[in-house]
């Protein structure tokens, strides 16, 4: 019987396979936490993980509704009683006399933030070169995935068919938000 060298036998699908398997290691970790942390970003309407923060502020005195909530960064803000010159809202209160304001915000826990950037890296951080690294890779991951099976086989069959409802999934997805 010949044996047949195993450098013949190195074609694409051979290399598509051993960078998979490689990358695919490599990035294990990393999916991990962009997972774990996208969970926590989906629920960042909640008081999930965040805990109370009192602030206490000076601001212009006399400001409106509108310049006290985009001055104190807190949306929707609304006056719900009034005593004197002090103002009372759901988050705290603000003097219209001093300017002194005192509020509470519901934040997340320090240790949870770091994570939490990462989905909100921009081109002008130095992070962008870590997460653009992350996303090709994540990218050559789905594309040599069709290099595990030979083409015609059924597990090649079902994954091709699995591909395609992900990406009309994700298209439906796309509606409904």
């Amino acid at each position: 019987m010949k044996q047949v060298s195993t450098e013949s036998k190195k074609n694409l699908r051979w290399y598509m396979r051993y960078l998979h398997n490689k990358i695919g290691f490599f990035i294990s970790g990393l999916v991990i936490i962009y997972a774990l942390s996208g969970l926590v970003q989906t629920y960042r309407d909640t008081n999930f993980l965040k805990h109370d923060v009192l602030h206490e502020q000076q601001v212009k005195p006399g400001m409106n509704e509108e310049q006290l909530g985009q001055g104190l960064r807190l949306r929707g803000l609304k006056v719900t009683k009034t005593e004197g010159s002090l103002w009372y809202f759901k988050e705290g209160t603000y003097d219209t006399a001093t300017g002194q304001a005192k509020y509470t915000t519901k934040e997340w826990y320090n240790w949870i933030t770091p994570f939490t950037e990462l989905h909100k890296t921009s081109s002008k951080s130095i992070g962008h070169y870590f997460t653009t690294l992350f996303g090709f890779c994540m990218l050559f991951m789905s594309i040599s995935a069709f290099w595990m099976f030979k083409p015609g086989t059924k597990p090649f069959s079902k994954g091709v068919l699995l591909t395609a409802f992900g990406i009309v999934a994700a298209i439906i997805l796309i509606f409904i938000i």
